[in-house]
């Protein structure tokens, strides 16, 4: 809904923001790790590197460093502004309660033209601003929505277009949401003409109150609809298609923004976020964006070297030479050949396991003990036993 400006008394529209409740519940110079004496550069300075760091495009599927980026914009967006980081302070310097503690002095306040019911009716949830700030049940954001997922590895690996089943609120199949009978429609509250709200003069203040006669909604439904009673609203079985990127982690979430529980009275809909399971896989482990596969060798094979067949996710092997006098344990970096993300590609990294027989036949025991006796035995001095 677009905001009304602000008015004068000679009743030209100045446009100026009038002060929010949020002005009194968060301290915008901490959410930009500014003091309140710094400069218009400083300010600018830190919001540019925190809106780098916290952007979604650097974090996708991050829904907390989202969070956090709009709580970075709604702060500079005030105190990026010359104007409005005076009224700001003002504001902040007067007090959420008792506007400093002595009392409310009109004189003493200056909000540039701010209209005083947009004010209190963000502190006390009355006010004008458009007729909607006191609608009980004005427009409505529907609720977020959760939902799991569970994928194969390979899958996550290269990402998959799927489809999520769920159950939730949904407009009226019967009605379409209007909440009227079929053939109907909701009318006009002739008590407050459509608004959703009353107002009652108090001296110089106005307050605005939901209307009784509606409920806040500004229509009337003489004709509920059978299905959903009014409501426009039914919870029903829906599918949602979802695109889930390639190189999606075990438990990261994704949003879906729009895609979650329907609105109320026109408002939109919340979000849908989608919790990914990733299966183990058989052959290959992941540690970030790296790959790693776990590869037996034996003593000959360490001793002598070779080279070794590795399998990737691509389907396409890779050759690997292990060096004469690998140790178990040694690790080989395949560059790029890990999980590639919006971010970076990892790599594969092979880890190579000496294989020791545990059940040896007589002649393969008098080959080994032969070997033992012209290899040198390691040494221990440094155990001092």
């Amino acid at each position: 809904m677009e905001e009304p400006g602000v008015t004068s008394g000679n009743g030209e529209s100045k446009g100026l923001m009038a002060p929010q409740r949020e002005w009194f519940e968060k301290n915008y110079y901490e959410i930009l790790g500014v003091p309140e004496t710094a400069t218009a550069k400083e300010i600018t300075r830190a919001y540019r590197k925190l809106a780098r760091e916290l952007h979604p495009d650097a974090n996708p599927g991050d829904a907390v460093a989202e969070e956090k980026f709009k709580e970075v914009s709604a702060a500079y967006d005030v105190v990026g502004d010359e104007k409005k980081r005076a009224e700001y302070d003002e504001v902040r310097k007067m007090g959420p309660t008792g506007f400093g503690g002595g009392g409310f002095d009109p004189s003493g306040f200056n909000f540039q033209g701010a209209d005083i019911n947009d004010l209190l009716g963000g502190l006390f949830g009355g006010g004008r601003r458009g007729g909607q700030r006191g609608r009980s049940n004005g427009p409505q954001r529907g609720t977020d929505l959760e939902a799991e997922l569970h994928l194969p590895f390979r899958d996550a690996y290269t990402g998959v277009e799927t489809t999520l089943h769920l159950t939730s609120d949904m407009p009226c199949s019967t009605c379409h949401g209007s909440g009227a009978k079929p053939g109907t429609m909701p009318t006009t509250c002739a008590s407050c003409g459509g608004r959703g709200v009353r107002d009652d003069n108090q001296g110089m203040f106005s307050f605005s109150t939901p209307c009784q006669a509606c409920g806040g909604a500004g229509t009337q439904i003489t004709s509920p609809c059978q299905t959903c009673r009014g409501k426009g609203i039914e919870r029903r079985p829906r599918e949602v298609k979802v695109r889930i990127p390639a190189g999606v982690a075990d438990g990261q979430r994704i949003r879906l923004k729009g895609r979650g529980g329907v609105g109320r009275n026109g408002g939109p809909a919340g979000d849908l976020y989608v919790v990914v399971h990733v299966e183990a896989d058989s052959v290959f482990t992941r540690d970030g964006n790296n790959l790693i596969v776990n590869v037996p060798v034996s003593f000959v094979e360490a001793a002598l070297g070779t080279k070794l067949t590795i399998p990737t996710m691509e389907g396409k092997p890779v050759t690997v030479k292990i060096p004469a006098g690998t140790t178990s344990g040694k690790v080989f970096r395949v560059k790029g050949r890990g999980v590639t993300t919006k971010k970076n590609t990892g790599d594969l990294l092979v880890t190579v396991h000496v294989a020791v027989p545990s059940d040896l036949t007589d002649e393969q025991r008098q080959a080994v003990e032969a070997l033992a006796e012209k290899l040198p035995a390691p040494t221990r001095e440094h155990l001092g036993v």
